[in-house]
C-alpha cells in the first residue's frame, strides 16, 4: 500500500474442543494480519478462566509450550490487536478478563465504539473505575451493571447502550457468546470442528485448523454456545447493514470469504474494472506487493498487458526498523521494496496498488522505479480517493493528513511524480464488490463519501480524529 492504513483487530473463539487454547493460537496466527501490536488468549476449563496476553506477535507471545499448560480447558477466545482506540500499552491487551458479582467473563472486540467516551464519562461520574483506556472496557462495565438474570439478556442490555462497530466474543466459565453489530461493519464467521463451534473474524482461520465454514454471523445476530449446543438470537432493532468496503479493498486476507464474497475474486474484479475505467498504453503491469497483487492480475487480464513482479518485497522487515542517522531516512522504502531492473528498464510501467494515503511513500516508490530505468510510470489505484477518516475500527490518519481530502487527482499526480494517475470510481468499486446486483450489499463507504452510517457525538474538546 502507498503509505498504509493501520490494521484493526481480529477475534477468535472455540467452544467444546479439548485443545481449545492450541487451536485459538493457530486461529490467531491466521488472523495476524489484522493486528500485530498485541495478542492474548483466555481459556476456560468449566470452572475458571485463565489468561495469557502480551505485546508483540502471536508466535512471540506464545513461544513457550508451558504457556498452553497454563491454559487448560475445552473453551477459549483470542484476540490480535492494533489499537484504534486506546494506547499501545500491555494493560490494553485483549481479551479483557474481569471478575464480577456473577462470576468471571472475558471479551474480545473488533471494531470501535463511537459513543464509548460519552458512556465512560457517565460511568466514571457514578463511581466506576476503569483499568484500561480501551473502548471495549465500557462494554464490561455496562454488562456488570445489567440487572437481567441470563447472560444473553445482560449482553443485550449492555449493547443497546453502545453505538458503533463491534464483532464481539465473550467467554464465561461455561458459555461463549458471539455478536455482530446491527450494521455489520466488521466480519464474523461461524464454523465447526469435531463437534466444537468456532467463530473468527475471517474464514482463513478455519482453513488453518481444518474447521468447516458454516456461515457468516448476520448483522445484529447474537449466538450463545453452551453444553446444550448453539442458540441464535436477533435482539436488536433492525437497520440496513453497512459492512466496511475496506475489508474487501485491503484488510481481509485474499483467501477469506467476507460478506458473502471471496476476497481474492473481488480484488481481481477491482483490477478488471480499473482497466476499463483507466486504460493506458504500456508494456508491463507491476503490483505494489503484497497489497496490489490481485488487482494487478485483474488489470493485466482485462488490458492484455503482461503482469510482472517488478518490485520485490522484503518479508523480514518488521513494522519499524532502526535507522542509524537522519541522513539515510530515505532508505525506509528501499529496505522494504526493491525493483527488478530487468523487468522495468526501458518499459512503460503500470503500477497498481489499493490506495494512496499521504502520498509520501508513493512518491518514493515512483522515484525508485524511474531510477531502475522505467520510461513511463502510470499509477492506478483500485479504490476511490480516500478523503475521510474511519470511526468504525480502522486506525486512519486525520482528514488533513489524507492527501485526497485537500488535493485534486491531478495535483496528487504531480506530487507523486507519476505520468498519469487513475483511481477506481466509487460506482466501480461497489459494483465489483457486489453492491450493484439485486439484493446486493450496501457497503459503508464513508472513507470515500463522508457519509457515516452511525453518527457520533461531539464531546467537549474532542476533535473526533481530525474530521472537523
Amino acid at each position: 500500500m502507498f503509505d498504509k492504513f493501520n490494521d484493526e483487530c481480529g477475534v477468535f473463539g472455540i467452544f467444546g474442543h479439548p485443545e481449545a487454547a492450541n487451536l485459538a493460537y493457530l486461529g490467531l496466527y491466521a488472523l495476524q494480519h489484522r493486528g500485530q501490536e498485541s495478542c492474548g488468549i483466555v481459556a476456560s476449563d468449566g470452572t475458571r478462566l485463565r489468561a495469557h496476553k502480551g505485546m508483540g506477535l502471536v508466535a512471540d507471545v506464545f513461544k513457550r509450550d508451558s504457556v498452553f499448560e497454563n491454559l487448560p480447558g475445552s473453551n477459549a477466545i483470542g484476540h490480535v490487536r492494533y489499537s484504534t482506540a486506546g494506547g499501545n500499552d500491555v494493560k490494553n491487551c485483549q481479551p479483557i478478563m474481569v471478575d464480577y458479582a456473577r462470576g468471571s467473563i472475558a471479551v474480545a472486540h473488533n471494531g470501535n465504539l463511537v459513543n464509548a467516551q460519552e458512556i465512560r464519562n457517565e460511568l466514571e461520574h457514578k463511581g466506576s473505575i476503569f483499568s484500561t483506556v480501551a473502548d471495549t472496557e465500557t462494554i464490561i462495565h455496562l454488562l456488570a451493571r445489567a440487572e437481567c438474570d441470563s447472560l444473553s439478556d445482560r449482553v443485550v442490555e449492555a449493547l443497546e447502550r453502545i453505538k458503533g462497530a463491534y464483532s464481539l466474543v465473550f467467554l464465561t466459565e461455561t458459555r461463549m457468546v458471539a455478536v455482530r453489530d446491527p450494521n455489520g461493519f466488521r466480519p464474523l464467521a461461524l464454523g465447526k470442528l469435531d463437534g466444537a463451534y468456532v467463530v473468527a473474524s475471517e474464514t482463513c482461520a478455519f482453513d488453518l485448523i481444518e474447521a468447516e465454514f458454516i456461515r457468516e454471523i448476520e448483522p445484529g445476530e447474537m449466538i450463545l454456545v453452551d453444553k446444550e449446543g448453539l442458540k441464535s438470537f436477533h435482539p436488536f432493532k433492525e437497520v440496513k447493514p453497512s459492512p466496511c468496503i475496506f475489508e474487501h479493498i485491503y484488510f481481509a486476507r485474499p483467501d477469506s470469504i467476507i460478506f458473502g464474497r471471496n476476497v481474492y475474486g473481488v480484488r481481481k474484479e477491482f483490477g478488471r474494472q480499473l482497466a476499463l475505467e483507466h486504460p493506458v498504453e504500456a508494456d508491463v503491469v507491476v503490483p505494489i506487493p503484497d497489497s496490489g497483487v490481485p488487482a494487478a492480475i485483474g488489470y493485466a487480464e482485462e488490458s492484455g498487458i503482461p503482469f510482472q513482479l517488478g518490485l520485490i518485497r522484503n518479508h523480514y522487515v518488521g513494522r519499524t526498523f532502526i535507522e542509524p542517522q537522519q541522513s539515510i531516512r530515505h532508505f525506509g522504502v528501499k529496505i522494504k521494496l526493491n525493483p527488478v531492473r530487468e523487468v522495468i528498464q526501458g518499459k512503460r510501467v503500470v503500477v497498481i496498488d489499493d490506495s494512496i494515503v499521504r502520498g509520501t511513500t508513493a512518491r518514493k516508490i515512483i522515484k525508485m522505479i524511474r531510477n531502475a530505468g522505467a520510461k513511463e510510470v502510470h499509477v492506478r489505484i483500485s479504490c476511490p480517493p480516500t478523503s475521510y477518516p474511519c470511526f468504525y475500527g480502522i486506525d486512519t490518519p486525520t482528514r488533513k493528513e489524507l492527501i485526497s481530502s485537500s488535493h485534486t487527482i491531478e495535483e496528487i499526480n504531480r506530487y507523486i511524480t507519476s505520468d498519469t494517475l487513475g483511481y477506481l470510481s466509487q460506482e466501480g468499486t461497489l459494483a465489483a464488490a457486489g453492491a450493484s446486483v439485486v439484493g446486493g450489499t450496501h457497503f459503508c463507504d464513508a472513507c470515500f463519501s463522508g457519509s457515516y452510517p452511525v453518527k457520533f457525538p461531539r464531546l467537549k474538546g474532542d476533535k473526533q480524529l481530525g474530521l472537523f
